[in-house]
């Protein structure tokens, strides 16, 4: 009997990533409140950047992507020579998984965490170990409670995805002292840029030699389908990380539009100050609905029905009006919707329909 080629133990047991739908049977005017993308998009410097790269695209880029790394290290006080980047942020958990964690490791996330950490864990062969929130929020003791002598990597999204809480500085202080020496704490700050004043941990990383922080440009700065990325963290672990990094994991259009992304800081500030107004309005009108919310630190809200029935029929009622958002059942939240914070139209035109949809159910 012929023996047939099998993957490695655990690749079978990940689920096929779905990301948000983008279109609606019979609308033409879809409004796409799946994804957390920038309803302002990106910056025209950036825009203008990728124009004029693409005019190379014969030409290999260049390896060590220098000219990007200096500019976020120049706008977030950084030293470039500890920045990764990365196909998306995903790829910087990916090489995480594969530089640190392994057959017989552990790698703890949070029940309602980023779905990566436990596909990129198992991609590796190691086992993911997932411990309890506190009402949607990170429970460092319930972490440290779960860290064993097999604990390899920590991973939280402050703020989180998809429950957009967040915990303090204190409390990431705590864990990242509290986690066993062996372990790398990683900080994904994927809506970290969303949050006024807040560092995503780079201070953390200063004082520990095992914390890593993530960043996207798919979130903010609204570059999304480019899928862009970086991490930071000591040198030791970047030198590692970069030594599993594919030469060419970046274009040159790619670089020259984080650049001239990352460096419009004027733009950036615009788009945070409009995520910020509008996510506010959004959740006040929601819960003058009924419609509970968790206080939002990122570019989306997490709507709270009182069952799983209820938020199907509220996503079929939104669907019915040309608005695509996020069920999060995936994410053990089935009473749940997550809600782009988009532009003021496309908000009114949520809470338009969500009027409708109580107006119905009362």
């Amino acid at each position: 009997m012929a023996v047939k080629p099998e993957p490695q133990v655990g690749i079978m047991d990940i689920a096929l990533y779905e990301g948000g739908h983008a279109t609606l049977d019979g609308h033409t005017d879809v409004v796409k409140l799946s994804s957390n993308e920038n309803p302002l998009g990106p910056s025209p410097a950036a825009i203008q950047a990728f124009q004029s790269a693409s005019s190379q695209l014969n030409r290999y880029p260049s390896t060590d992507h220098a000219e990007l790394r200096d500019a976020i290290g120049k706008v977030f006080d950084l030293d470039p020579a500890q920045i990764i980047c990365g196909v998306g942020s995903d790829e910087i958990i990916s090489f995480l998984c594969q530089a640190y964690a392994g057959p017989g490791d552990e790698v703890i996330h949070t029940e309602h965490g980023f779905a990566m950490y436990r596909i990129s864990t198992l991609a590796a062969g190691a086992t993911p170990v997932e411990v309890t929130e506190n009402n949607r929020v990170t429970d460092v003791d319930a972490i440290l409670a779960g860290c064993t002598d097999k604990t390899k990597l920590v991973f939280i999204a402050n703020p989180n995805n998809p429950t957009g809480t967040m915990i303090g500085g204190n409390e990431v202080a705590r864990l990242a002292a509290g986690i066993p020496k062996g372990a790398i704490l990683v900080l994904d700050g994927a809506y970290a840029d969303f949050v006024d004043d807040f560092d995503g941990g780079a201070d953390l990383i200063a004082q520990h030699d095992n914390v890593v922080m993530t960043r996207t440009f798919s979130k903010l700065y609204g570059l999304g389908g480019l899928r862009i990325g970086w991490g930071y963290g000591p040198k030791a672990i970047i030198d590692v990380l970069n030594r599993l990094r594919g030469p060419f994991n970046l274009s040159e259009t790619q670089m020259a539009a984080a650049t001239a992304a990352v460096l419009d800081v004027e733009y950036t500030n615009h788009c945070r100050q409009e995520n910020a107004r509008q996510r506010s309005w959004l959740i006040s009108q929601l819960c003058a609905l009924g419609i509970l919310c968790d206080a939002s630190h990122a570019n989306f809200v997490l709507a709270r029905f009182s069952d799983a029935e209820t938020a199907t029929a509220a996503d079929l009622c939104l669907q019915k009006n040309g608005l695509i958002v996020r069920g999060v059942a995936g994410y053990k939240l089935p009473n749940c919707l997550r809600i782009t914070v988009g532009d003021q139209a496309s908000c009114e035109r949520v809470i338009v329909a969500l009027k409708e949809f109580k107006g119905q159910n009362q």
